[in-house]
């Protein structure tokens, strides 16, 4: 297939790429770099089955040739309020991706007859009353709140989605992703995993705020790209939660990376962030990625973190 990928130079992005490369597909990345990085595609220079346009896909697009699938990827996806990619910090960049975005690529997609994937986020949860989380569980989400600008734009991006597929016909597919870790994440992008590793790494203290009893539900990022590419080729089209169910608090995370890193530093405790919305459990259900997919997370967390340490060390300079 030739398959055009939006945010192709972000975390998940730039893997997909690579995988979508790897099944032999031509690949051609789109991104404004807002929060993606050109070094994430330079490997892919000069391969002969990868191009990239440079645009925003909050304007209207235009892809000289024919497209067989267009995965929309592209949105700043960090909460953290301190992080120059946190969408916080650029709310109506986010609230454009989800929105314009998503009605562009779907009219790409229209326009060749393709297969159109969303990536849509553990975040339209919001902070949850159900717990794990299955896909026909509605969210509870604050709708003007920080976190609003993306759980909201995500959660408009899919029902423009459904109503792309119901009205026009166009061959769709929605994953819902819950944490995902792994190399080419952002060192300040201000979520957990990356926090955690730049100060263990630095031999700091890691941050843990409240207690540490808040949990969430770590994927390495190659399961997670196994079980995209296994929804792009199925024929689901309602939402699918791809991510890991092994739920672990933040306060045992923490001790993990220490460990792990050699970090005789401990951890300091802070204020909850429970006032800027952030949600205490985080765990999906995926049953129905099990059922329709044949699909289960298969690197566990502490050879996750493994493969990924050496990749944060490089960024840092402490190889």
């Amino acid at each position: 297939m030739r398959i055009l990928v939006t945010g192709a130079a972000g975390f998940l992005g730039s893997h997909l790429c690579d995988r979508l490369l790897r099944e032999g597909h031509e690949v051609v990345g789109m991104d404004n770099f807002i929060t993606g990085r050109p070094q994430n595609l330079a490997h892919l220079a000069g391969h002969p089955r990868f191009s990239f346009i440079r645009h925003d896909v909050s304007n209207f697009i235009f892809v000289p040739g024919k497209l067989d699938a267009v995965l929309h990827f592209a949105s700043p996806a960090s909460p953290n309020a301190h992080s120059p990619y946190g969408y916080v910090n650029l709310p109506i960049q986010t609230m454009k991706a989800g929105a314009l975005g998503t009605h562009n690529t779907l009219g790409v997609a229209r326009a060749n007859k393709a297969r159109f994937l969303l990536a849509s986020t553990s975040e339209i949860y919001g902070d949850p009353l159900e717990h794990p989380q299955k896909e026909t569980y509605w969210g509870h989400v604050d709708p003007n709140g920080l976190r609003s600008v993306y759980d909201e734009a995500k959660r408009f991006a899919e029902a423009l989605t459904m109503a792309y597929h119901r009205f026009h016909g166009i061959d769709t597919r929605i994953v819902r992703i819950f944490n995902t870790y792994g190399p080419r994440m952002q060192v300040d992008d201000g979520r957990v995993v990356p926090n955690f590793l730049k100060q263990a790494i630095c031999q700091e203290p890691l941050t843990v705020y409240g207690d540490g009893s808040q949990t969430r539900s770590f994927c390495y990022v190659d399961d997670l790209i196994e079980g995209i590419y296994r929804l792009l080729l199925s024929d689901e089209h309602n939402p699918v939660n791809i991510g890991n169910p092994q739920e672990t608090t933040i306060l045992e995370f923490a001790h993990i990376i220490n460990r792990l890193t050699g970090n005789p530093a401990g951890i300091v405790y802070k204020a909850s962030l429970r006032s800027e919305g952030d949600p205490q459990r985080r765990q999906p259900d995926i049953t129905r990625a099990r059922q329709i997919l044949g699909w289960e997370p298969q690197v566990g967390l502490e050879e996750g973190l493994m493969r990924t340490i050496p990749y944060f060390k490089q960024e840092l300079g402490k190889e």
